[in-house]
């Protein structure tokens, strides 16, 4: 089976099972603040082309405009369920929406927004030869990037000079063994991740 026919049909099929979810999500997410389910931001993705990401909204309206980067429990943008739905990684579930159109991959480098991309060398470009994913090495090893941020004295300069960087090289380690095997093992240490 190739890798994109896989992403078309557990994304299919992951929406439809996870329909209720999304539903009991969308209803926590309008009562506990102001502002719509979803939540919309532009994305770099494979050849350097820009996408639009989808994610549940899990900060007040319009906190974008305040910085990029979150910081974890530091971070008085995040709503309260925002703090439950992140936590569990249910922020990304509609990301399924890019998997099955296309957008993005279930497993592959997670798209970055452009501010980011632009600092990368020849080298760091190479990850976006392959479509963008919801999971991967990266975002196994800094599932708590948040929290890392958010004890720096300068988050922006962290993620710049220390994290981006370390997640590059678990990017390229991906991209040099893309295959379906591959996938399914980063899937199941993603779930184990979240789960534990």
């Amino acid at each position: 089976m190739s890798k994109r026919l896989f992403d078309i049909l557990v994304s299919f099929f992951g929406l439809m099972i996870l329909s209720p979810v999304f539903i009991l999500l969308a209803m926590a997410i309008v009562l506990d603040s102001k502002g719509g389910v979803f939540y919309f931001q532009t994305r770099v993705g494979r050849y350097n082309k820009d996408f639009r990401l989808f994610k549940f909204r899990s900060m007040a309206s319009n906190s974008d405009k305040k910085g990029l980067l979150t910081v974890g429990f530091n971070d008085s943008r995040i709503t309260r369920i925002g703090y439950f739905i992140r936590k569990y990684k249910l922020d990304e579930l509609p990301q399924l929406i890019n998997v099955l159109i296309g957008d993005m991959s279930l497993v592959g480098p997670r798209p970055e927004v452009r501010k980011y991309v632009d600092l990368y060398n020849v080298e760091q470009l190479k990850v976006l030869s392959v479509r963008p994913g919801i999971t991967d090495y990266a975002s196994i090893e800094y599932s708590n990037e948040n929290e890392i941020l958010g004890k720096s004295i300068d988050p922006e300069k962290t993620y710049i000079d220390e994290i981006m960087p370390a997640k590059l090289i678990l990017n390229m380690k991906y991209i040099s063994e893309v295959g379906l095997i591959t996938d399914l093992k980063l899937i199941f240490a993603t779930i184990f991740k979240i789960i534990k």
